[in-house]
């Protein structure tokens, strides 16, 4: 797979007479835990199903784990898939849930799904239907988690929990990852999650990468620069503009810099994770498209 757990090549999903998503090209690296950014209607949801299996490409390819998503029992399991509504079976119980899982998929580690339910406090009598959504949320967690799988797909799960059931749903999935061969594809609208959990990140704007790559690496390589005058057009060799602000008095750049940006008489400041991402999530000046 040459490093790769995910590969999508100009993958398009067409419902009608809309394209949900459209000559999407991504990789998704091997081993890490990546957050995968966008606005609504970026195609995000769409090209996680895709991976799962659950919804066939009207065009592209896709390779997942080396090969086809939901090819057959043995492509299945390398698979586990957390949606948003964090699907469970409301009149099954969480020690049901378990004994399904068991019969259901090979690779199904029960001492682990058991362990994650007796630490988590889930009942093993309590249907799923009585549970709360954090609860619901942790109880799919450990059932993708127990599955043992290759990719682990998390599609906004955590979207309508509230701030404290969401930190403890990304703190066990930290320690349900933690030392284990597993890569994780966490797609999230808040990018305060993404930057809690992830090491990766790809920003997904209209089915389009707009900037991929370790955290780290992309935090160090943007900066802020301030000057009264500045033009983007002008910048020196090495110097990308990703988002322009304008004033009367002054010229704020976010910029990509390949190498030091030092004695050109500007102001420079580190960028967060939040600032970087929003301004390739909104760029849109003509003027700055070139830059990837």
């Amino acid at each position: 797979m040459s490093g790769a757990v995910l590969r999508a090549q100009g993958l398009g999903k067409r419902y009608r007479g809309r394209w949900a998503l459209s000559d999407c090209t991504l990789e998704v690296p091997e081993g890490r835990v990546v957050g995968l950014v966008g606005p609504n209607g970026a195609g995000k949801t769409t090209l996680l199903s895709l991976a799962a299996g659950l919804l066939t490409p009207t065009s592209g390819t896709i390779e997942v784990c080396g090969g086809r998503p939901g090819a057959d029992r043995a492509q299945l399991a390398k698979v586990g898939f957390v949606a948003q509504d964090t699907p469970t079976y409301a009149r099954l119980t969480v020690a049901e849930h378990l004994t399904l899982g068991a019969r259901l998929i090979p690779s199904w580690d029960m001492r682990l799904a058991r362990e994650r339910v007796r630490r988590l406090g889930l009942p093993p009598d309590q249907r799923a239907g009585n549970l709360s959504g954090g609860q619901r949320a942790q109880l799919a967690l450990t059932l993708a988690v127990a599955k043992r799988p290759r990719l682990l797909i998390l599609d906004e799960p955590v979207a309508a929990l509230d701030p404290l059931a969401r930190r403890e749903f990304l703190q066990e999935l930290s320690d349900a990852t933690a030392g284990r061969e597993i890569s994780v594809v966490h797609s999230s609208h808040l990018v305060s999650d993404v930057e809690r959990v992830c090491d990766h990140v790809i920003v997904l704007v209209g089915s389009r990468v707009r900037v991929a790559g370790d955290v780290r690496g992309l935090l160090a390589a943007h900066h802020l620069v301030r000057a009264p005058h500045l033009d983007p057009a002008a910048l020196p060799p090495g110097v990308h503009a990703v988002s322009a602000d304008r004033t009367d008095r002054q010229t704020t750049l976010l910029v990509r810099a390949d190498a030091p940006i030092d004695g050109h008489g500007w102001a420079v400041a580190p960028v967060g994770l939040e600032d970087l991402v929003l301004a390739y999530m909104s760029r849109s000046t003509p003027a700055l498209e070139g830059h990837r």
